[in-house]
């Protein structure tokens, strides 16, 4: 293994706006040593998610920024190819966590998870329901929203892979579920496939009059991915004693100027809504409990889930523009080699 070349997206110059070529450098090394308690995860698919955006940032964030001259930092599944951790053997199928953007990660064993086996689950759920969007989902609309039978749930970036499972759970607690998302083609998919109620495509749609048609007794919980004029036309139509988890504001991550906030904030305080910022890592020591419930709505078929999948490593910054021009259906990732026989 130590004659093969590693190939890692470097960081060489934070963004200025949308990512630019140049912005990330791929580069070639020699694949050292281990030393013992580590292994040699290759990856299999690579998670593009709209923080990889913050982290290119130099901007105070839940987590440094990625330095220049660095790997880029993301997530993903990996097989074990070489180990000196007695918890882990080649051919071990494990989530990286928070590892780099690169063919292959040595890696602390002790650091990583093994994902189980279970009959009749592709390993690409393990990337959207049974993966970290799905924990997001989870642990954002039941933990803080605290969804109840009968409430109106607004969702944003619908169609994307934390809003197309927030919607699923949503309905799975007997909510009315209206989702907003970009084209037809989308739209179409919440309704006819997820189980939506409803889909708004704000694309063409007057989003405003919308949401007082599919929402005629107003909003309960707002499930916030988007931010913007679509969060602002959300909050104006809110019930008292709402709630707003707020996952995402992808809709401001390449702005270069100063953004404003909500138009209608004053209506956060009429309403007395609670809107509670989260990120996912704040309930990794809960994970199990969210992976359990998942697994037994997946494995009863009440979550239907898509995986848009980008072939090749070379191509994942350019491929990161998807999640911001909405191109993306269900989880967006590259597949950086074969999944294992």
């Amino acid at each position: 293994m130590v004659n093969e070349k590693n190939l890692t997206w470097v960081l060489r110059k934070r963004p200025v706006g949308d990512l630019q070529q140049g912005d990330l450098e791929l580069v070639e090394s020699a694949l050292t040593q281990l030393e013992d308690g580590q292994v040699r995860a290759k990856t299999i698919y690579l998670s593009l998610d709209p923080t990889n955006r913050i982290w290119m940032s130099d901007v105070d964030a839940y987590l440094p920024p990625v330095g220049i001259g660095d790997a880029m930092r993301g997530g993903g599944l990996s097989v074990i190819t070489e180990s000196r951790f007695d918890g882990l053997e080649p051919g071990d199928i494990v989530n990286t966590g928070l590892a780099g953007w690169a063919i292959y990660n040595t890696l602390p064993g002790a650091s990583l998870a093994k994902l189980p086996k279970l009959p009749g689950v592709p390993l690409t759920a393990f990337m959207g329901p049974l993966g970290a969007t799905g924990m997001t989902a989870y642990f954002g609309l039941m933990d803080i929203a605290k969804p109840k039978a009968g409430e109106t749930v607004v969702v944003s970036a619908a169609a994307g892979a934390v809003g197309s499972m927030v919607g699923q759970i949503a309905k799975i607690q007997g909510c009315r579920v209206v989702g907003i998302a970009g084209g037809a083609d989308k739209c179409r998919w919440l309704t006819e496939t997820a189980g939506f109620d409803a889909a708004i495509d704000y694309k063409n749609e007057d989003v405003g009059k919308a949401l007082d048609k599919h929402c005629p007794n107003g909003i309960d919980i707002n499930f916030e991915n988007v931010g913007g004029k679509i969060m602002d036309e959300v909050i104006a139509r809110l019930n008292d004693f709402s709630r707003m988890p707020l996952c995402g504001l992808i809709s401001t991550y390449n702005a270069t100027d100063p953004v404003p906030g909500p138009y209608n904030f004053s209506n956060l305080l009429m309403r007395r809504t609670l809107v509670k910022g989260f990120i996912v890592i704040d309930y990794f020591p809960r994970f199990p409990e969210g992976m359990q419930q998942m697994a037994q709505w997946f494995m009863e078929g009440k979550l239907k889930y898509e995986t848009d999948i980008v072939d090749g490593f070379e191509k994942a910054p350019a491929s990161l523009s998807r999640l911001f021009e909405g191109k993306n259906l269900g989880k967006l990732v590259v597949q950086v080699s074969p999944e294992p026989v």
